[in-house]
């Protein structure tokens, strides 16, 4: 089969597509066709080595699929060969067959194209365990969303506005702003042109926001950070901007504030009956319309360096997704 792959840590331009053995399922693992196969930021990290985990050389990056079942190993009784599923793995995704655990596959929705549903679990998966289980987000509650237009902010916008918040929109141009306003949010910071923390204040009449979702880090963290409520919830989600920011504890103490931690994929493969929870909500919130997976553009398999690049250069909004 056809497989992209890493063959040393570096740029998008250092990955290579080329043959590779076809894969067989051991048991509670389900052998998939791929059909689609969604990028996220944290595949432009692992190629380069800077992810927090490092595969062994070389691999196939790639986590968000959807595809045909092929083969079901031992013990796995909810899918069958020829069924449309869609699922997650921790790489391996950008190739024509893929290995997927058993408790990380679902049945695929049929109003989901194959597109769709490689953009869902993550992005969704991600931000929904964040502003519910990790958040505790309530309905009346203020979000901040940093990096409000890619793919998992923008679901957090999304999600944030479905949950009844009032969704503050952090982004880095007009252009993506203005795609968060249509996914909901009430009020939009660029972030490059505005005062982060001031602009806060002046949109929660000097309360500060009650939870921020932050899967950008670096040096947007701590000035909203500086503008969060009492008692608010600051969601460290991820990295996005490459530097680990460093926050003063003295701020989380005068705030009465928590710092809390998201790790889905951890989440999901740990805690697998409320992910599937989770999941269900999601799919149901899908097939009533309610949400609407934004794509930016669709590439082909031997096209991803340059998906890669484009998502590298900060020119994506929502999601972008490779055929196979």
């Amino acid at each position: 089969m056809k497989a992209i792959r890493c063959k040393k840590f570096g740029p998008p331009s250092s990955l290579v597509l080329e043959d590779v053995d076809n894969l067989n399922p051991k048991a509670k693992e389900v052998l998939v066709e791929v059909k689609a196969c969604g990028l996220n930021f944290p595949d432009t990290l692992i190629i380069q080595g800077l992810y927090q985990f490092k595969p062994e050389l070389p691999f196939t990056p790639g986590s968000d699929v959807a595809g045909i079942v092929k083969e079901v190993g031992e013990g796995v009784s909810h899918l069958k060969v020829g069924q449309e599923v869609f699922g997650f793995v921790a790489h391996g995704g950008l190739a024509e067959e893929v290995l997927i655990p058993s408790n990380a596959c679902f049945p695929k929705p049929p109003q989901m194209d194959f597109p769709i549903a490689a953009s869902f679990l993550m992005a969704y998966g991600t931000s929904y365990h964040a502003l519910k289980d990790r958040g505790n987000l309530s309905k009346g509650e203020t979000l901040l969303v940093l990096g409000a237009s890619g793919g998992v902010g923008l679901a957090a916008v999304e999600l944030g506005k479905l949950m009844g918040a009032k969704v503050i929109a952090a982004a880095s141009t007009h252009e993506k702003l203005a795609l968060c306003k249509e996914y909901g949010a009430d009020e939009t910071i660029n972030y490059t042109s505005q005062d982060l923390k001031a602009s806060i204040k002046e949109f929660t009449g000097g309360k500060g926001v009650d939870v921020i979702y932050d899967p950008v880090g670096g040096t947007y963290s701590e000035p909203a950070f500086r503008g969060i409520a009492r008692n608010g919830r600051y969601l460290v989600v991820g990295f996005a901007a490459g530097d680990i920011p460093k926050i003063p504890l003295n701020l989380p103490l005068l705030k009465e504030a928590a710092i809390v931690g998201v790790f889905w994929g951890a989440f999901a493969m740990k805690d697998s009956k409320a992910n599937m929870q989770n999941t269900m909500t999601l799919m149901k919130w899908h097939a009533e319309g309610k949400l609407k997976p934004h794509i930016h553009a669709i590439y082909n398999l031997k096209d991803t360096a340059t998906a890669l690049e484009e998502m590298t250069d900060r020119k994506v909004r929502g999601k972008l997704i490779v055929t196979i």
